[in-house]
């Protein structure tokens, strides 16, 4: 923490991305009118386990601006390091937002991930630090909140490349770590902190010594993701505490009520400006991203993963599953049966995570198995091909999945959601998010499923994680958001076990999945329905505050 090591730089280009190619029936399903109208239609075959390479090395229309980073009135250290970074040209987001961070305003600013946004706040924070000749004796003088442990590393990784020529101090305060480290050094002072809300509310509750009063500036990134996820009475608690007298800068990819409340409590709306992205594309994914889904019935989902993954061995895959134990299961089934995987779930140890996430982002090729920890704001380079295993909660969770592929000026990628027969009108409120899909034909599979369920029936370990997987499973499809469709109670359980490996699937209760929909009480008052709000007409919905699924815990 605090050490000036220049962190090798990842490529800003991006991997050459797969082809799906021979396909038969490539169906968009934002586009049924259009399919009536028009029966001539071209139809091609589609196998997705087959890849080809292809080119694509235009730029996305309107990410970058025509402003240069050279021309911005940052200090010689800063612009010394920028060039090192082989940064030039702006992006939309960086040269609307820094201008006026830099004249001392607020600032509100709405993009997409992997617009820009961390250098976006991070190079008006040093600016700040240098010129108010900022030195450990003074403490902490900008605070960066994230809503992740991973992503507070990644930006912690930019920021060590950006001070390189500082003698500025900057820390990593985030749960996990080691908080008696965090806070000696805290105390020694630490300019500029990147940290998670708890544990840095846990600091300035709790750390004798903290010297946060000398507080120039306040960022907030990801600010919806914080609220999703519980974090507002944690964010209320630390506005409280800090110094009323500060700059503030707001990111959020989304403009909810939630952020708009948070931004009236933190935001001098006298001295401030709200700056997005004009004239973006009207879709809710990346230009770059080809994206489409495969009906899978329940018992063959597993081996057309297997096979997927063994046809792809030279690209870099994530793999998205609905609970932190499926993605312990599968990482541990795909190891022992010589498909190499790494995988990061919110159960493991900090330590765990944190080498996995970078090992990951330093490889070409391979393949992390992950739940929704890593969804959201990431920046893993040259990711090949998103898998969503496990169907999402919502439309808004399919999107945060598949910003991890396509990102930066001209990055492509490939995105696949699998989905059982049953589950395919879930694509009507994907179609009314913006999301269009194509269709691909289910290919054929690998014929293991004997020797999968000898190898589960046999072995103790994969047959404990199996069941343990099994039963996360139900419970994260029983708590889904569009219930008529993801029906836990309408599953043929026997083809769902035979997916864990499973003869006869071991007994479950799921009960669970009516006792939710009972009434709540919430602030005093009753509460009729699930709570998650979700329509075709409200594609994005909400979740409750009961949801029992674990994608990031």
């Amino acid at each position: 923490m605090g050490k000036k090591e220049k962190s090798k730089r990842q490529s800003d280009s991006s991997q050459q991305p797969p082809e799906v190619v021979e396909e038969t029936r490539k169906r968009s399903v934002s586009d049924d009118e259009e399919q009536k109208t028009n029966k001539k239609k071209s139809k091609r075959q589609s196998d997705i386990t087959e890849t080809s390479e292809h080119s694509n090395t235009d730029e996305k229309p309107n990410f970058f601006s025509k402003e240069l980073f050279s021309e911005l009135p940052l200090c010689e250290k800063t612009q010394k390091a920028l060039q090192e970074m082989k940064m030039e040209r702006m992006t939309q987001i960086q040269s609307r937002a820094i201008p006026a961070l830099l004249t001392g305003k607020d600032v509100i600013g709405a993009a997409k991930t992997g617009s820009g946004k961390t250098l976006a706040f991070l190079l008006p924070s040093l600016e700040l630090l240098h010129q108010a000749k900022f030195s450990s004796k003074n403490g902490t003088g900008v605070v960066v909140i994230t809503p992740t442990r991973e992503l507070a590393m990644q930006i912690y990784g930019v920021l060590q490349e950006l001070c390189q020529y500082h003698s500025h101090t900057y820390g990593l305060i985030m749960g996990g770590a080691n908080r008696k480290t965090e806070a000696e050094k805290l105390q020694k002072g630490v300019n500029l902190v990147v940290c998670t809300p708890g544990r840095l509310l846990d600091h300035l509750q709790n750390t004798k010594g903290f010297n946060y009063r000398n507080l120039l500036a306040l960022v907030m990134d990801e600010a919806d993701r914080i609220l999703e996820q519980g974090f507002e009475d944690d964010l209320r608690a630390i506005l409280k505490l800090l110094p009323k007298e500060r700059q503030t800068m707001l990111f959020s990819a989304t403009q909810t009520k939630k952020v708009e409340d948070l931004a009236r409590l933190s935001v001098n709306f006298e001295n401030s400006i709200f700056v997005d992205v004009p004239n973006e594309t009207k879709l809710a994914t990346a230009a770059g991203l080809e994206q489409g889904f495969v009906t899978c019935p329940s018992d063959q989902r597993f081996l057309l993963l297997l096979t997927f993954l063994k046809k792809n061995k030279k690209k870099k895959i994530m793999v998205f599953f609905s609970s932190c134990n499926s993605v312990k299961f599968h990482g541990e089934l795909l190891n022992y049966i010589d498909v190499p995987v790494m995988d990061i779930h919110g159960r493991q140890k900090q330590v765990k995570r944190t080498t996995t996430f970078f090992q990951f982002c330093k490889a070409k090729t391979g393949t992390l198995l992950c739940t929704d920890v890593a969804a959201r704001g990431l920046d893993i380079p040259e990711v090949d091909w998103i898998i969503q295993f496990d169907p999402p909660d919502d439309p808004k969770e399919y999107i945060h999945r598949v910003g991890r592929t396509a990102r930066g000026a001209t990055g492509s990628g490939r995105a696949l959601l699998f989905l059982t027969p049953e589950e395919t009108g879930f694509l009507k409120y994907l179609q009314a998010a913006k999301v269009s899909l194509n269709e691909y034909e289910l290919p054929k599979t690998a014929n293991v499923q004997s020797q999968l369920q000898r190898l589960i029936e046999t072995n103790y370990y994969l047959n404990r994680a199996a069941r343990d997987a099994y039963r996360s499973y139900l419970l994260a499809y029983a708590s889904h958001s569009h219930r008529d469709i993801f029906n836990v109670h309408a599953l043929d359980l026997q083809a769902v076990g035979a997916a864990f490996g499973f003869t006869t699937p071991p007994r479950v209760d799921v009960a669970f999945g009516k006792e939710s929909k009972r009434k709540k009480v919430v602030s005093g008052k009753k509460a009729t329905g699930t709570g998650h709000a979700f329509s075709a007409s409200n594609p994005y919905g909400k979740r409750s505050k009961d949801d029992k699924r674990q994608f990031s815990h």
